[in-house]
């Protein structure tokens, strides 16, 4: 079974790599500087100087850098006095690679070992997961203690020595399911059943407590499938949040080693239309784990190519989870919430010191009765969604010529409050640097694209993005490679008050003589800062000796050869400012038209 191949996999792998000193070969190259010219990134791109990224682990403990690619992990260090990489091969066990291509899968990109998953296992070893040419294989690798340096997506979480996964558990696709491996707990799995999971693709999984009980502990899976519920069109996708007990068990004489916990129900982010008309976003690409949960849900059609961004409260989806159950009683009628009796314990609670009480005792899901694991099989949706905080996304992008692929954020501390900055990346090498806001009680919100930034030369999809608070830096992972970016680079805002107050970004503040980080608490009291309005007039009126609040407009004069092409660009300095064209005409300037040729 596909179960013991992988515990067998992750025994035989972790003695190869007992040694795991002799396998790796230093880097010279380290870092490439080819984008450092505008000082905001780097790039790494292997070996060979072509890294296909398709997992990557920040070690803010060890200061240091974990990348999965196809046949290859790297491990990267992030100080400053010398980035030195590492590198393992790791291709598909003798012979996998060879049946991948028989049966007729593509050898560059399925028959080959992509390592999708990159996490801590303990304090000294790392647990890394490839799709082996279609044998799934996993490693311990051995990374040292913190400041050793010598040694070194299936969809998956590990928590406490368990590994979480979803995936397709066949070659034909058709079988998917929730594992759990290794760990002190039996190995669990989901039935084969298209009410539990219809042709899913997951996104992420998190552990996220519901209460100071650790038995009450739930992972949560965040997936798209396809529905079959009233009033959908055959075929249509809907984003889903499902969860499963951290301590599941299964049952004693039904859902032997299946989930006896697992509950699931839609997650919607849609834009009110005219007549009631919604425009739903049902195509989740990416998840970050957040305060508040933020997903990034994309629809595409042939006349229409939208993206949202829309969040979620954790207290709405277990409202949802604590709600009535979706039933529906034969293929002739409709779904409806179930109006009858639900048994003892609720179906998708856990056995914890809030499920049990004075003779009514369950130490774990075997000691649950049998109508309680029926009921489960056979109701695994809830009836009531979940929709996001506003019930409406705080960002849409409608067609734009790129795709939003990848989301993180970031909660920064700014004179006026805090404020979620969001990194997206795109299928163009982009990352937008956005914030949302929101003014007084109003639903409205006002979105400002702090900055749009150029991560790699040649356009090449964002697969994988992480925040480093450490190094105020988010890492990039592309099919070139790993790129480096700056959180922040307020000193390119200008060098008056009114610029730097005019770009808006949270991370930087006026401090009397330059714009520069803004530091909570720091020494430095003169600050002047206005996210929410950019009123330089109110924070900068003191500031600007000359009596003027803003800066005059900047001429910049360009000469072009004859004969010949000139590339003509102005990069604004604030998202406020505006930008025009103007040809010089012996003693006039004239207004450059987008339809008119000038010669």
């Amino acid at each position: 079974s596909l179960c013991a191949q992988f515990n067998r996999l992750v025994l035989l792998w972790g003695e190869c790599l007992a040694q795991a000193d002799s396998c790796f070969s230093p880097s010279s190259s380290g870092l490439s500087t080819d984008l450092v010219s505008s000082n905001r990134s780097l790039v790494f791109s292997g070996h060979q100087g072509q890294l296909p990224v398709s997992s990557v682990f920040l070690d803010e403990y060890r200061d240091r850098l974990f990348i999965g690619g196809k046949d290859v992990l790297y491990s990267l260090q992030l100080r400053p006095t010398g980035h030195v990489s590492k590198e393992i091969h790791w291709p598909p066990l003798p012979g996998n690679r060879e049946h991948c291509v028989s049966i007729g899968k593509d050898p560059q990109t399925e028959c080959a070992n992509f390592v999708r998953l990159v996490q801590p296992y303990n304090r000294t070893h790392l647990l890394a997961c490839g799709t082996g040419a279609f044998h799934p294989m996993c490693a311990f690798v051995y990374v040292g203690h913190r400041g050793e340096i010598c040694f070194f997506t299936l969809m998956s979480l590990l928590l406490g020595g368990e590994l979480y996964t979803g995936l397709t558990a066949d070659f034909l696709g058709s079988d998917h399911v929730i594992l759990r491996t290794m760990g002190g707990h039996s190995t669990m799995r989901t039935e084969t059943d298209q009410k539990l999971l219809h042709d899913p693709r997951f996104v992420a999984a998190h552990l996220i407590p519901d209460s100071d009980d650790k038995d009450d502990n739930k992972v949560y899976f965040f997936f798209t499938e396809k529905v079959t519920e009233a009033g959908d069109r055959e075929g249509a996708i809907h984003t889903r949040v499902g969860r499963v007990c951290a301590n599941d068990v299964g049952g004693q004489r039904v859902l032997v080693n299946k989930w006896s916990t697992f509950i699931k129900t839609r997650l919607v982010c849609s834009v009110p239309g005219p007549h009631g008309i919604d425009t739903h976003f049902n195509q989740l690409d990416d998840m970050t784990k957040h305060i508040t949960g933020f997903l990034l849900c994309s629809l595409r059609s042939n006349v229409f190519q939208g993206f949202a961004v829309c969040v979620y409260r954790m207290s709405d989806i277990r409202e949802a989870f604590n709600g009535p159950f979706a039933h529906k009683e034969g293929p002739d009628h409709q779904w409806g919430a179930y109006e009858g009796r639900v048994p003892y314990p609720r179906p998708g609670v856990c056995p914890s010191k809030i499920t049990n009480q004075p003779g009514r005792e369950f130490g774990s899901t075997k000691d649950f009765p049998d109508s309680v694991l029926h009921f489960a099989r056979s109701h695994p949706l809830m009836w009531r969604p979940v929709y996001p905080a506003l019930r409406k996304p705080i960002l849409v992008k409608a067609n734009v010529p790129y795709r939003l692929q990848q989301i993180v954020v970031d909660r920064v501390e700014a004179e006026d409050g805090q404020y979620d900055v969001m990194f997206i990346g795109t299928d163009v090498g982009t990352v937008l640097k956005v914030i949302a806001l929101h003014t007084g009680n109003s639903l409205e919100t006002e979105v400002i694209t702090l900055e749009e930034l150029q991560v790699f030369k040649v356009p090449t999809p964002i697969i994988s993005m992480d925040i480093s608070v450490k190094r105020q830096a988010v890492f990039v992972g592309s099919a070139v490679g790993v790129g480096q970016v700056k959180l922040h680079r307020c000193e390119t805002y200008g060098k008056a008050c009114a610029e730097c107050c005019l770009a808006r970004d949270p991370y930087c503040a006026w401090d009397g003589a330059s714009c520069s980080r803004y530091v909570l608490n720091s020494k430095r009291r003169y600050r002047r800062q206005d996210i929410r309005h950019g009123n330089p007039v109110l924070q900068c009126v003191d500031q600007n000796m000359s009596g003027k609040l803003v800066d005059v407009p900047e001429d910049r004069v360009v000469y072009g050869t004859e004969n010949n092409s000139t590339f003509l660009e102005c990069v604004p300095r604030s998202p406020q400012a505006s930008i025009s064209w103007l040809v010089q005409r012996d003693d006039r300037k004239e207004d450059v038209s987008q339809t008119t040729r000038h010669y």
